[in-house]
């Protein structure tokens, strides 16, 4: 895996979506490598890839034997610097990410809320960018354009490599000098660390998107990341979320759909991976007959209870294990173990604090839940979307 510092929070002003449309054009060959044969060289070495972009950082991933690790690096060092920016090549893969927004966020009406409710969420910080682009914005790109970001960002100095299976560091290290070392070093872009703009009141947004089948209600919380926050924040964040709608035992799928009947599907969740501000979430679909407002009420006083009072300790050890050993068993999974270690480090993380993270987990307490709940969950750092279906016979 490689990973470079760069994502759609470093897309230049009025060009959302550059750093996604680099995934794409990453794999369109280079002076020695025509379009589409990396892949293919891939693909008869017996390995995949594949990519992904997100606002934080993009990683280009191949899973291989292990004598064939030196294919897959030359092929990466070669795009690293060498690829092949034709004015044919940026605009067809231009074309290419337009029509993936169409089909993947244009045709979808509950993508469009999140959309908007994450522009809403962060105001005029780059987190309230589409990670894929506004369609407008994505139309324009040129090649000049894009070699400039290119150059700015694709480099070995803007990068992190992470091999994970079954090798060795001296092997590792000898191949990356061989590949990498020899590359020469740009002057890459400075990374703005943006304050978050001041919210004075709470943001509401009713939709009625053509296209929606089912009503839903969502709210989304900025809050403390792990990249940035006060030390403890994040994690009491992610043992609180995982106690409010981490599963058919939390508290919002116990009371909202086992308990009143409300609703069909309730949960939470914590997206704390982040250099800039996180995010809390809570969702719920109501049940046939439940009107939004009476949904919305229960799922107030299921948020409020995590703010006046501290879990029991059933459902915060319940909590702390289910955190615990998601991340244990990750770890047995080569992908899912260099990406959580590649995540740390974009986000500004060490090595130590990427292995301690279950340590950490574990040392939360019950009156850290509360108080994170009473700091963080508050209706003036947060944005309320309502999906309203279609009328039915329309």
């Amino acid at each position: 895996m490689v990973w470079f510092r760069v994502g759609g929070s470093d897309d230049p002003p009025g060009l959302s979506g550059a750093a996604h449309l680099f995934e794409h054009l990453m794999f369109k060959g280079t002076k020695t490598v025509p379009n589409g044969e990396l892949s293919r060289t891939v693909a008869r070495n017996g390995g995949q890839d594949n990519a992904f972009t997100t606002s934080d950082f993009t990683a280009y991933f191949e899973r291989i034997a292990k004598d064939r690790l030196d294919v897959v690096m030359g092929l990466d060092a070669d795009r690293m610097v060498n690829l092949d920016l034709s004015e044919e090549n940026v605009l067809t893969e231009r074309d290419v990410v337009l029509e993936e927004r169409r089909l993947r966020i244009e045709s979808n009406p509950e993508a469009l809320a999140q959309e908007q409710m994450e522009a809403a969420l962060h105001y005029s910080h780059p987190y309230g960018r589409p990670v894929i682009g506004w369609l407008a914005e994505i139309s324009t790109m040129t090649r000049e354009q894009a070699i400039d970001f290119y150059e700015h960002h694709y480099a070995p100095n803007n990068a992190t490599l992470i091999v994970a299976g079954d090798v060795t560091p001296d092997e590792v290290h000898t191949l990356a000098e061989q590949y990498y070392g020899k590359l020469p070093r740009h002057v890459v872009a400075p990374r703005i660390n943006e304050p978050n703009p001041p919210r004075l009141a709470e943001g509401r947004m009713d939709f009625h998107i053509p296209g929606t089948n089912l009503a839903q209600l969502m709210r989304f919380y900025r809050t403390p990341s792990y990249g940035r926050g006060e030390k403890g924040s994040a994690e009491a964040l992610d043992v609180m979320t995982t106690i409010l709608g981490g599963g058919p035992t939390s508290r919002l799928y116990k009371t909202l759909v086992v308990d009143k009947k409300l609703a069909v599907e309730a949960g939470a969740f914590y997206d704390g991976d982040k250099r800039g501000p996180g995010e809390v979430g809570v969702f719920a679909v109501p049940a046939d007959g439940v009107s939004m407002d009476a949904l919305e009420a229960a799922m107030d006083e299921i948020v409020d209870s995590m703010k006046t009072g501290a879990p029991d300790a059933a459902e915060l050890e319940r909590s702390k294990t289910r955190l615990v050993a998601n991340e244990t068993y990750q770890n047995d999974n080569q992908f899912l173990l260099g990406q959580n270690y590649g995540t740390g480090l974009s986000i500004g993380l060490t090595l130590a604090d990427i292995a301690d993270w279950p340590n950490r987990i574990r040392a939360v307490g019950a009156d850290d839940v509360r108080k994170a709940a009473e700091a963080y969950l508050l209706k003036n750092e947060s944005v309320t979307g309502r999906m309203f279906p279609e009328p039915r016979g329309q």
